[in-house]
């Protein structure tokens, strides 16, 4: 039956590829049959064999295996099981497992070697179920028992615990349990369940060990997170006397960037160039990729270039290591050497491609690689890549385009979640962000991993959701992740934008602190809650400490000194960092001239400008026109927004800064100029918010609020404050009013301000003398921030605003700010 089935594709466009390799050039085929034709010389005659090794060298397509299928059943060598075994393991080979069963199940008389080779066919495939049930069935046949060779390919099958203790089990009864294949495949299933105390007792009680035993339990180890025990049980082996190879040193080089230990990655170099292991493929990619890790990119290329020969996977080395340490344009250069050379990009290669448009803002390109991919079809078939095509537009702050893609990624792992929550809170959008996290909660399957909260910790730190967030700090510590430096660092950064400085210090005391990012985050904490002098304190403790700062450390104390009027100290800051070897930054140039700026010195801000070794961007003359809108300078603010409007058309805040300055003084003819040309170029202003959380619930107050539930209770609460605080002496600064209205209308939209509307409601909503706290996504208006100091006096509460620039904590009539914002 099964030759039947074999025969019609024995045709002359098939069989033909195989004549030039019988020893003598005679027809065994017609070429026009459908079923072969054996001519009269037949191949019955012994001095006229085929040569079958070089049959089955040949045959690299499962059509041409079937046509060998063939002639060696009407061969008769299909007798032999050697024969029959190497037929199974060619259609394995080429990915028909079908064929390859089919083969076996022919075979009269088995022996454990074609029971071996089946089994390791199903694994070959990916199909573990069939080599699990054929390991059962091969338990059945009484007259044969596995051995050896048997068990590594099967335990490799186990999907289940069940299944690898039951095979174990079989492996001890057998007497196999010390040989060093099956320990070692027995260490490697235990560690990919977890198990790895387990896996470990049986290296410990190994009677001999080999270099793949070694192997594997140093790769469970990495596999479980235990780097540093990997390190010891490598010491070990060199103690005995066992080499490194070459999967020991692609297993362990990870390890070190992991653990952030150059000079061990260093070292296991040299012994690399030592022991002549430069020259394997493996091991040169995996230095590619540690070096890049540390951001030594010079040794990462001087490795590829020292390669003999280079694969694609070299090629995606190269390329990310320059993509991972924010050079595009040098890892772009790669990409175009790798297809000039003849490489094929794979998918692997898209995604570092998706980064580097994403990094270089290429908006257009973005598309382009899009739709390259969706051509392909990888956009359905594997998720890294989806994940690598949200990433890219939430990057260039396309959302839309991420959500669209997210939706479409058929199946969606906690990565696909990860990313689409951190692309909304970067791009300002907690709310979606928050919303995105509510949805991947019904998923049942999603488990949530680090980067969940390190993505969603600071969408609700920007809505100030402090219930919320301590809700995540809860989850946090129930999953370990307490002590993971990026966890606690938003933990710390959460709380200090929610108000509660006490508890972050209180986290951060609890965090390991030999980086600088923990420190990073204490500083920021300080800064934005005017705390100036606090944050060079805890700046000095961490030099004392031995902690290097980097360029986001003098960003924040820049930032402190700014908020603070610090001038002095802020400018000792700007040195300093060039004495540790940090070349100033836009961000740094920008807080510079911020810090100028509100001081008041605002020339000297435009002659720092001006000696600026790098072109001004949007955010040093954005800086420079806030000062001038905050002194009054209209001259130097209309200066400023034109090169603002030259490098940055397309912000409509700075917009708004350019109209407040003309409002402030009366001059509405410019105030309509300028929200003129924000229309014809089809810009909005943001619309001014404020939130609130009372009773685990947050409220959110636009300004002008007509359609809160309590909006009456509100509205009647204000008009009784704003008689009580004219009783004290408050007089409206109808300057803060932007709008060409009356007298009475500017005072009544002063009241509605959103800063105002959240007060009263949490005025009216919590028990008397509580305190309130508030956000507020602008910058709070100079009229509600002398309101708000009345309001602290007559109700005697602490009020607590938050504002897109720092905290003000208001008590007994006084602001914590000093009135310097």
């Amino acid at each position: 039956m099964y030759v039947q089935k074999l025969t019609p594709t024995l045709k002359g466009r098939h069989i033909s590829k195989f004549l030039p390799l019988l020893r003598k050039p005679r027809q065994l085929f017609s070429a026009t049959a459908s079923f072969p034709q054996f001519s009269s010389y037949g191949l019955g005659n012994r001095n006229e064999e085929i040569d079958f090794n070089i049959l089955f060298d040949s045959s690299t397509k499962t059509s041409f295996a079937k046509c060998l299928h063939a002639l060696l059943m009407v061969s008769g060598k299909i007798q032999s099981i050697f024969i029959s075994t190497r037929l199974v393991n060619l259609y394995a080979h080429l990915g028909d497992v079908s064929l390859a069963r089919c083969t076996f199940d022919q075979i009269p008389q088995k022996d454990v070697y074609i029971w071996n080779s089946m089994i390791s066919s199903y694994v070959r495939n990916d199909h573990f179920h069939e080599a699990i049930d054929c390991f059962y069935q091969l338990l059945l046949a009484s007259e044969i028992r596995p051995d050896f060779y048997t068990f590594p390919p099967v335990l490799k099958a186990c999907g289940t615990l069940v299944d690898g203790r039951k095979i174990h089990c079989w492996a001890v009864k057998l007497c196999f349990q010390w040989n060093v294949f099956v320990a070692s495949s027995l260490i490697h299933m235990y560690s990919r369940f977890g198990l790895i105390g387990i896996a470990h007792s049986l290296f410990d009680d190994m009677p001999y060990r080999d270099m793949g035993s070694w192997n594997a339990m140093i790769s469970g180890l990495i596999q479980n997170g235990n780097a540093a025990k990997a390190l010891d049980v490598l010491d070990k082996m060199r103690l005995e006397g066992i080499k490194m190879d070459f999967v020991t040193v692609v297993s362990i080089l990870p390890v070190c960037a992991q653990l952030g230990d150059i000079s061990s990655a260093m070292l296991i170099h040299l012994y690399v160039i030592k022991h002549g292991l430069e020259s394997d493929l493996f091991v040169s990619n995996a230095l590619i990729n540690v070096y890049a890790k540390f951001g030594n990119l010079g040794s990462a290329q001087k490795v590829f270039q020292q390669m003999f020969v280079t694969d694609v996977v070299s090629w995606n080395s190269i390329i990310a290591a320059y993509e991972q340490n924010d050079d595009p344009v040098t890892a772009h250069g790669f990409f175009v050497k790798m297809q000039l050379n003849g490489f094929q990009h794979d998918l692997f290669t898209l995604v570092s491609l998706a980064s580097i448009v994403a990094q270089s803002r290429d908006c257009k390109n973005s598309r382009s690689i899009h739709g390259f991919i969706t051509r392909r079809g990888w956009l359905m078939e594997d998720v890294i890549i989806g994940n690598a095509v949200v990433d890219m537009y939430a990057k260039l702050g396309l959302l839309d385009s991420a959500r669209k893609v997210f939706e479409i990624i058929p199946v969606k792992d906690v990565i696909s979640w990860n990313t689409l929550i951190t692309g909304y809170a970067q791009n300002g959008l907690a709310s979606e962000a928050i919303e995105v996290f509510e949805m991947m909660k019904d998923c049942k399957e999603i488990i949530p991993t680090q980067g969940t909260w390190v993505g969603i910790l600071p969408a609700y730190a920007h809505v100030g959701a402090l219930q919320q967030g301590m809700r995540i700090h809860g989850l946090v510590i129930k999953t370990n992740l307490l002590l993971d430096v990026f966890v606690g660092t938003c933990l710390i950064d959460m709380y200090a934008k929610c108000g509660r400085l006490v508890d972050a210090k209180s986290l951060f005391h609890q965090l390991p602190q030999e980086s600088c990012v923990p420190w990073n985050a204490i500083i920021s904490g300080h800064g934005i809650h005017g705390h100036a002098e606090k944050a060079l304190k805890l700046f000095g403790e961490m030099l004392q400490e031995g902690v290097k700062p980097d360029h986001v450390t003098f960003v924040l104390l820049l930032s402190a000194c700014s908020h603070s009027g610090l001038v002095d100290e802020g400018k000792w800051c700007f040195h300093l960092m060039q004495e540790y070897g940090i070349k100033p930054s836009l961000k740094h140039y920008g807080c510079m001239v911020d810090l100028l700026g509100r001081a008041g010195y605002l020339e000297m801000a435009y002659d720092f400008i001006k000696d600026m070794p790098l072109q001004p961007d949007a955010s040093i003359w954005g800086a420079l026109l806030g000062a001038s809108r905050i002194h009054g300078n209209i001259e130097l603010g209309k200066f400023a927004s034109d090169r603002l409007f030259e490098v940055d058309s397309q912000n409509v805040g700075y917009y708004v800064l350019l109209s407040n300055i003309y409002a402030n003084v009366g001059k509405w003819e410019g105030v309509n100029e300028v929200r003129s040309l924000a229309r014809e170029r089809g810009l909005k202003k943001t619309p001014g918010w404020s939130s609130i959380e009372v009773n685990h619930k947050v409220d959110v107050f636009y300004t002008g609020n007509q359609s809160h539930p309590k909006c009456r209770e509100i509205y009647d609460e204000l008009r009784v404050l704003t008689a009580k605080m004219k009783n004290l002496g408050y007089v409206p600064d109808y300057s803060f009013v932007l709008q060409d209205v009356e007298e009475d209308e500017k005072e009544h939209i002063l009241t509605s301000h959103s800063e105002r509307l959240a007060i009263a409601f949490g005025i009216i909503s919590t028990p008397p003398k509580s305190p309130i706290q508030i956000f507020k996504n602008l910058r709070v208006c100079g009229d509600c921030h002398n309101a708000t100091k009345f309001i602290s006096r007559i109700t005697q509460r602490e009020i607590v605003v938050r504002d897109s620039n720092r905290f003000h904590h208001f008590k007994d009539g006084i602001c914590s700010c000093g009135d310097y914002w």
